[in-house]
């Protein structure tokens, strides 16, 4: 059976807090073999010192930015929708100021799934259980209004479940299913921790079969970014704006010949 539980006694973290044992410590007696930390980012991004002054918002998500995929004026500012150095394709880069300081800027982890990396093994050392780790953050996503989370980094728990080749309740076999696991670890999550709670950190029981051993980890889950398409074989990789300068260049181009 699945349950899902926020844990307490968060206060505010800094730069250089021990996250692992801050969890630890607010999961004590709570936890089992087999159940999945999921994580709020915010929290990482805190504890690693991925902050930066309010002033230079719009300069951190240029610098977070690797490619620009659409960009859209309203009134007061610009959104943007880019592809960060994460990999991740989302609103701002990441770049957030929910949940930060008066005056400060958070950016995302570095490389979250090494971050989920470390967590994982300090929570492990402290508790000894087969746990797995999931670093959670917000996004939109196309043609859907509202926000989830999703799975931005993971370690010790496979993030895809692939059930190519078995078959439905009435005997079809499946031929492309391929369940996001680490998103919908996620989403489920934040329904638990919420946005204005100040419980940044939920238990996920009930998905042991996707937890692997701390010495299976390293080779047997690529973490996260297995999450992210490829672009390659992303049908919707470029924005409007972006799709028509590229088809315009393509013509002035082939013009030119």
């Amino acid at each position: 059976m699945l349950s899902v539980f926020a844990l307490e006694g968060f206060g505010e973290i800094a730069a250089g807090d021990d996250l692992a044992a801050l969890i630890a410590d607010a999961a004590a007696g709570l936890l089992q073999d087999g159940d999945i930390l999921a994580v709020t980012s915010k929290i990482v991004s805190k504890a690693e010192g991925r902050a930066v002054a309010a002033a230079d918002r719009e300069q951190a998500i240029t610098d977070e930015t690797v490619r620009v995929v659409a960009s859209r004026e309203y009134p007061g500012g610009v959104t943007r929708i880019v592809e960060n150095r994460q990999g991740l394709v989302m609103a701002a880069a990441g770049v957030d100021t929910s949940n930060a300081p008066d005056g400060v800027v958070l950016l995302l982890p570095v490389d979250p799934d090494a971050s989920a990396r470390a967590l994982l093994e300090g929570v492990v050392r402290a508790t000894g259980l087969r746990l797995g780790v999931v670093i959670t953050d917000t996004a939109g996503r196309p043609w859907r209004e509202g926000q989830t989370d999703i799975a931005i980094g993971a370690a010790g728990v496979l993030v895809l479940d692939d059930l190519r080749g078995q078959t439905d309740a009435s005997g079809r076999r499946l031929e492309v299913t391929v369940a996001a696991v680490g998103d919908e670890i996620a989403g489920a999550a934040d329904l638990v921790k919420g946005k204005t709670s100040g419980n940044p950190v939920a238990v996920v029981r009930g998905l042991g079969h996707l937890v692997v051993s701390t010495a299976d980890a390293a080779a047997s889950v690529v973490g996260a970014r297995a999450l992210q398409r490829p672009s390659a074989t992303d049908m919707f990789r470029l924005g409007t704006a972006e799709a028509y300068a590229e088809g315009f260049a393509a013509g002035q181009a082939a013009a030119a010949r």
